[in-house]
């Protein structure tokens, strides 16, 4: 099943076709090109600092930190 960003064309040998998640550059989804599913180590590069800086997340309740984890156990210890 492909979604809308893929395709495939007879002419390039039938390789799948995504969208580089960076540019949005169509690329072939083949073992020739290192950075998939990026089309360069640029745009790779790029997508790892998003995810460095927080510019990128996960949807998810926020993490405890080592005090409030202690403070939970504490609590539930003690049966509250």
């Amino acid at each position: 099943m492909t979604s809308g960003n893929d395709s495939r064309h007879a002419g390039d040998g039938g390789a799948l076709k995504v969208r580089c998640p960076q540019c949005q550059t169509p690329i072939a989804w083949t073992t020739d090109n290192p950075y998939r599913p990026f089309c360069s180590r640029r745009c790779k590069l790029l997508d790892l600092g998003a995810w460095a800086d927080g510019s990128h997340r996960i949807p998810g309740e926020p993490h405890m930190d080592e005090t409030q984890l202690d403070e939970l156990i504490d609590r539930l210890e003690r049966g509250e």
